[in-house]
């Protein structure tokens, strides 16, 4: 019997400017591109072991054996990697996150990039990290930031082999933090693969993604030249406007909550009284609070007397990487 197993680890990220909707469904590729931060510390790590022993794929999330859905759609992923290496055999994947899944803090991202590079390498395949984010993109789009380190940006491309992530500045670029306001730890209702696929119904959709490539020029100029007081208008801007596709699509997604709204005037608040601090939200009702590191522990400090009822802290991570198991 032949075994072939790898482990890789990997960190979600947070997008600066937003990735929401798909020109290409099946294949992930977005109507716009996007820009992102890895975030250090919160960690998805996944061990892929293709053994001629299985009958069928096993998957086992947080302990947890999955069936239904979410083992159909590692699954449909491992079919990907297994017709690349030329290979039919069956594996066993296990992974655990140190951090909530499903709650808006980019959890897909990081399981299907570090599902990619360890399905990858236990299959035997050397791929260049270009083709490891288009590969990553295939099982969850955002996923293919979590590919490269630091700073990444996800260039839309012409098609499948071209449309992945890059590094465009590393991790010590930059000491910002990203202070999640963790307002609900909870499995979102509507996921964003659902989600994507209502972007379309919403009529503000067609001006979000016109003007996308202008807003994510500025915020890749203002991250590259730590310019945060343009930094935070552009990223505050994108993250509303695709809130508002969703809270326009058919049927609407709220994912907002009182407590939410509340964070997102008080850091406008906070920002006009001096305090250097902006925000952007994923597809969840928690808030990430972007500020530059030595402001970490006052905004910390604030969310709680808000009535947050915990944070989580992260400076800029490093790429998905394979680790010994």
């Amino acid at each position: 019997m032949i075994t072939m197993s790898a482990t890789a680890q990997s960190s979600p990220n947070i997008a600066f400017i937003k990735y929401w909707g798909n020109r290409d469904q099946a294949l992930r590729l977005p109507r716009n591109p996007s820009l992102s931060m890895n975030l250090a510390g919160l960690e998805t790590r996944t061990t892929v072991t293709f053994d001629e022993a299985l009958a069928e794929d096993t998957v086992t999330i947080g302990g947890a054996l999955q069936t239904g859905p979410a083992r159909e759609r590692v699954t449909a992923h491992l079919d990907l990697i297994r017709r690349r290496a030329q290979i039919t055999t069956r594996a066993r994947v296990t992974s655990h996150n140190n951090f909530p899944a499903g709650a808006g803090i980019a959890s897909s991202a990081s399981a299907f990039a570090a599902l990619t590079l360890a399905a990858a390498a236990a299959a035997g395949l050397t791929l260049p990290e270009a083709e490891l984010s288009a590969l990553a993109r295939r099982g969850s789009g955002s996923a293919c930031r979590s590919v490269p380190g630091g700073f990444t940006e996800w260039r839309m491309g012409s098609g499948d082999a071209d449309s992945f992530a890059v590094s465009i500045a590393p991790p010590e670029h930059w000491a910002l933090a990203d202070v999640i306001a963790l307002l609900s730890a909870a499995h979102k209702a509507t996921g964003s693969t659902e989600g994507h696929a209502l972007a379309d119904t919403s009529p503000l959709q067609a001006g979000r993604v016109l003007g996308a490539a202008d807003r994510l020029a500025r915020c890749r100029a203002a991250l590259l030249a730590r310019d945060f007081a343009v930094f935070a208008d552009v990223i505050e801007a994108d993250s509303t406007l695709m809130h508002a596709v969703m809270m326009t699509s058919t049927p609407p997604l709220y994912y907002w909550e009182p407590l939410t709204l509340a964070v997102m005037k008080s850091i406008q608040a906070w920002r006009a009284g001096g305090l250097p601090v902006a925000f952007t939200i994923d597809a969840g009702p928690n808030v990430h609070c972007l500020c530059p590191a030595e402001h970490a522990a006052e905004v910390e400090r604030r969310l709680k007397a808000l009535g947050v009822p915990q944070t989580l802290t992260a400076l800029p991570g490093g790429p998905a990487r394979l680790i010994a198991s």
